[in-house]
């Protein structure tokens, strides 16, 4: 009995032994440096949606999944999973009040989502005034995003807010269609306290522009039907305004890192070629614009499929909880972070909850979407927000990231998925949003 104890003992610490030398060898530091290193290259131009670096960047993932052997989407004839958004550029704003016409530079509009559109006081909303007691920015956010018609007066104590937000980068507004169901427009008047009556008349130049998600598959054996899904949004925010000489934003961390993980993750479960479930993996567009490829990528499928999905951005540089450690966004809504606690039991590696609440990060990534439709739908992230000098600006980049964190995270993923992967452990269903039921 002793003796068959040893010999089990044995056998596995000799097979503990070559899996770690198996991952090793599949998750290397070369490969995973040679990822994000190409990803958040300059020749990549920021990876902005719509631009010609992030169909570089579509195109190297693409080889990438060609080279480990994954299979298109079912159906899908490439990697490549297009959609389509239009795209509004002003051509002319014209706003008239009392019969007067209002000077370009004190108008600013907000929440425009058609081709053309015309109203005043007799089909939209009555005129509205900010509160000056209260700060701009809270009741900005408010207005703009309230999908109506209609005017806002402001006093002259907010031109300082107003000329800063005149003067902030001009994005074109991108829309599903041309032709709403409920046209909208949000217009900010600086300089007017009152008034009786007005017109507006916005007209926008239109583009349909394509946009793609790149996705492989592992098909699943005996759990086909069951999917996994693993994925990192690829695009970053493109060329901007040149602060030290740099004008391209990287986006070596938010989220080269996570995009490389998901394909070093790819090639770790293709090596091993025991996935009871099927996989895919997703590099998503347009997260930065509104999560426009995640959005587009769960309506796709159908959501009750999906057993878990694995969203993986910026694990560039430590955690607050120390080396190996990440933490998992919505931790305490299903127990997919339990299961992989407990496969990384022995191992010196531990998945901690969101310790940044406060920033509402379960609903701010590409989990959101099949989160909402009741998928154990996590993000999984290294990155310390609330202190973290880098993100969203020019200096994130290749050289500020640790990949030796980077590579103990996709490894600590890798190893902790696997009995999901393999169809043994199936997380508890996270409650559906009210609004998708």
């Amino acid at each position: 009995m002793i003796k068959k104890t040893i010999y089990l003992l044995s056998l596995l610490l000799t097979t503990s032994v070559v899996y770690a030398q198996d991952i090793n060898k599949i998750i290397s530091k070369e490969y995973v440096d040679h990822l994000i290193k190409t990803l958040s290259s300059d020749e990549m131009q920021g990876r902005r949606t719509f631009t010609p670096g992030i169909d570089k960047a579509a195109t190297f993932i693409e080889a990438e999944f060609k080279k480990i052997g994954l299979k298109p989407l079912s159906g899908a004839n490439s990697y490549r999973q297009t959609f389509f958004k239009y795209q509004l550029t002003p051509v002319s704003t014209q706003v008239t009040i009392d019969g007067q016409i209002v000077a370009p530079e004190n108008i600013f509009v907000a929440g425009n989502n058609s081709e053309q559109l015309t109203f005043d006081q007799s089909n939209s909303e009555n005129f509205v005034t900010l509160d000056t007691s209260k700060t701009f920015q809270s009741q900005y956010r408010a207005l703009a995003r309230g999908g109506k018609k209609q005017i806002v007066l402001l006093d002259a104590k907010f031109a300082n807010e107003f000329k800063s937000l005149k003067n902030s980068p001009a994005r074109p507004t991108i829309v599903d269609e041309v032709m709403p169901a409920k046209p909208a427009a949000t217009i900010f008047v600086l300089g007017k306290q009152t008034a009786s009556t007005f017109k507006v008349e916005l007209k926008n130049k239109v583009e349909k522009l394509p946009l793609f998600n790149v996705a492989g598959v592992i098909p699943g054996k005996s759990k086909a039907k069951e999917l996994v899904v693993f994925s990192g949004h690829y695009d970053h925010m493109g060329i901007v305004k040149a602060k030290d000489g740099d004008s391209i934003m990287n986006g070596a961390d938010d989220d080269a890192s996570g995009t490389s993980a998901m394909i070093a993750l790819a090639k770790y479960y293709k090596a091993l070629n025991n996935n009871e479930r099927t996989l895919i993996f997703v590099a998503f567009t347009g997260e930065e614009m509104g999560m426009f490829g995640s959005r587009y990528f769960s309506q796709q499928l159908n959501p009750d499929d999906v057993v878990a999905m694995f969203n993986i951005e910026m694990i560039g540089k430590d955690s607050k909880f120390g080396k190996n450690t990440a933490f998992i966004t919505g931790y305490e809504k299903s127990d997919l972070g339990k299961i992989l606690q407990k496969n990384l039991e022995g191992t010196e590696f531990t998945f901690h909850p969101d310790p940044y609440i406060a920033q509402s990060l379960f609903y701010r990534s590409d989990n959101a979407t099949l989160a909402a439709l009741g998928v154990p739908a996590h993000t999984i992230s290294t990155d310390q927000i609330d202190t973290d000098k880098h993100y969203h600006q020019v200096t994130d980049e290749y050289k500020t990231l640790d990949v030796e964190n980077i590579l103990s995270t996709i490894k600590a993923i890798a190893k902790s998925a696997v009995s999901i992967v393999k169809g043994v452990d199936t997380p508890s269903r996270i409650p559906k949003l009210e609004a998708n039921r």
